[in-house]
């Protein structure tokens, strides 16, 4: 598929990914599960290129969770040298396509390396314009859900907030994605089924599209398929058919 058969009227503002299967991609070809964290690599450059190009505003990568820290040490580290390799490998062609970098997550938890990496990517292209790149990184949902109530608690405890005035506009404020609309799709590839602690709050109404694809075989011809699996789709929010069409 190619971006000229993509109707860019009816984009997604914002997709999320669950990049899975670097390892068992890697496995089935007889490699250790680092090789396919490399490959995958590429297919981070793919989408990031091809999202650009057809105008996605938003992109949000699942790169770390809270939960892969409890991998085995020698791969974990190895996924945190990937990491500071990568961001120092791609941030100057990030910078020249006008991708502005974000990270979400416990920033705090990285090894100081990747924080400084990540802050100098975050610094060099705080005002590019285009597409918003967002890892997450030392994520998950019920952290930040978790985070976010207990500093809702703590400024109605000293008096800052009242509980009345607690609504779905102050929860959204205190989260780590505050600042990007929510996803309208989101994809996850390696063929299994769930969402796994991603962004828990902010899928309440995304399009969720699940290819068994593992994350080195997809690129750009696979992020235009789920694009236009995406377009097909009749976005309802608990509304009817007929009240769709009658708004638009």
């Amino acid at each position: 598929m190619q971006p000229e058969a993509i109707d860019k009227r009816s984009l997604p503002q914002h997709v999320a990914i669950i990049m899975d299967g670097n390892g068992r991609w890697a496995k089935e070809r007889g490699q250790d599960r680092i090789y396919g964290h490399h490959e995958g690599v590429i297919s981070v450059r793919d989408v990031v290129a091809v999202a650009g190009e057809i105008g996605i505003q938003y992109l949000t990568l699942y790169a770390f969770s809270t939960e892969n820290w409890n991998r085995p040490k020698a791969e974990v580290d190895a996924l945190m040298e990937l990491l500071v390799a990568t961001i120092r490998k791609e941030v100057d062609e990030l910078h020249k396509k006008n991708v502005r970098m974000h990270v979400i997550g416990d920033f705090a938890a990285l090894p100081e390396i990747c924080q400084k990496e990540m802050q100098e990517a975050i610094d060099i292209t705080a005002n590019n314009t285009g597409l918003n790149l967002i890892l997450a990184l030392s994520y998950s949902a019920k952290w930040e859900i978790l985070n976010a109530v207990k500093a809702i608690a703590q400024k109605a405890k000293e008096g800052v907030l009242n509980p009345d005035d607690i609504d779905e506009t102050v929860f959204h404020s205190h989260l780590c994605t505050h600042r990007f609309p929510d996803p309208e799709l989101m994809i996850r590839t390696s063929g299994e089924s769930r969402i796994s602690n991603f962004l828990l709050y902010q899928l309440a109404y995304s399009e969720l599209y699940f290819t068994p694809t593992h994350w080195p075989d997809f690129r750009r011809a696979q992020f235009l398929q789920a694009i236009a699996d995406y377009q097909q789709r009749e976005r309802r929010f608990g509304m009817i058919s007929e009240q769709i069409q009658s708004t638009k």
